[in-house]
């Protein structure tokens, strides 16, 4: 079964086929890195205008290399939320408009949960029931699956999702933008010598990144910053061990058979590698290109919600804040 997958929620316009929700046939991206770079963020009606721009092209050179027709395909499968309005409209419009054309079943998709389905695109399908770290710009969440499309939120954060934290972190220091990738170099060549807090919020599985942000401010502001380098790798590190220890007591705590990552910030090297040093239970993560947003996560995960029966109407709708659970 060949699935057509769809993701616009942000600034990347993907599209990709997937066969069987395993196989990745394609997986094409169009960034717009570049052009919110200048920006030191995403400018949402920037990003909805590039995507109206890109989504046909892009979708064009998916079938293209994944060597498929319309006749080839079963479904077509569309992130709907969350994300920015803007953005999303333009891929399920689109998505609609196929589905109506070619008569193709229609499959939403939350964004979250296409994140996760990128597990199954590693060669290795993960062992239920397991514990799932999502980290990326907007989010920082810990699920139990139990199952395929069994979820129970175990924590969140309550303030600064990881990425973002990286991002304001990144700006405070003067490295640019997206955050997580200039912080990551700046941190290779530096010491974790700064004393910066970590939020543990005990008795909760919850994360908390603002205090450690602002601390870092705090000794930006006294002058106490030295070195770029061992100030990006102190808040790294920071950030990391919350992370890493926070889902290894979830894990230990639920009895799960398996720890898998998944989001942007699941690209971290510190992140991955402290994870798979510490954790006493299997670790599964993406390989790189299939932890930012990408579209063969969400053929992927449409193909599982096609089994269950999951289709959706032509009525379907945008949901900015859509929950995962």
């Amino acid at each position: 079964m060949k699935i057509l997958g769809i993701e616009t929620s942000c600034d990347e316009t993907a599209a990709a086929v997937v066969e069987n929700g395993t196989t990745v046939l394609s997986n094409e991206i169009a960034s717009q890195v570049d052009i919110h770079a200048r920006y030191g963020g995403i400018v949402p009606e920037v990003a909805s205008r590039q995507h109206t721009l890109s989504i046909i092209p892009i979708i064009s050179r998916a079938m293209t290399t994944a060597g498929v027709t319309w006749q080839d395909l079963d479904a077509i499968a569309v992130t709907n939320g969350p994300g920015l309005a803007g953005s999303l409209l333009t891929g399920v419009n689109t998505a609609k408009a196929i589905s109506l054309a070619r008569s193709l079943p229609l499959i939403a998709v939350n964004h979250l949960e296409g994140h996760i389905y990128a597990n199954w695109l590693t060669g290795k399908p993960p062992e239920f029931p397991l514990v799932c770290l999502i980290v990326s710009g907007g989010h920082s969440d810990l699920v139990l699956m139990r199952g395929h499309g069994d979820y129970t939120l175990l924590g969140r954060t309550r303030d600064d999702a990881a990425g973002e934290a990286f991002d304001k972190a990144a700006r405070l220091l003067g490295l640019g933008y997206p955050g997580g990738p200039v912080i990551e170099k700046a941190a290779a060549s530096g010491r974790a010598t700064l004393e910066l807090p970590r939020a543990w919020l005990k008795g909760s599985h919850d994360f908390s990144f603002s205090g450690v942000k602002t601390a870092l401010l705090r000794l930006s502001e006294e002058g106490k910053l030295d070195s770029t380098a061992d100030a990006a790798a102190s808040f790294q590190t920071a950030v990391v061990e919350v992370l890493v220890t926070k889902t290894i007591d979830a894990a230990r705590e639920c009895g799960v058979q398996q720890i898998i990552l998944c989001g942007g910030v699941a690209a971290n090297k510190a992140l991955r590698q402290t994870m798979l040093a510490q954790s006493p239970l299997p670790v599964l993560i993406p390989p790189l290109p299939l932890c930012t947003d990408n579209a063969a996560m969400v053929a992927a995960c449409g193909y599982y919600r096609f089994l269950a029966g999951k289709t959706a109407e032509l009525s379907l709708d945008v949901v900015p804040n859509l929950k995962l659970t």
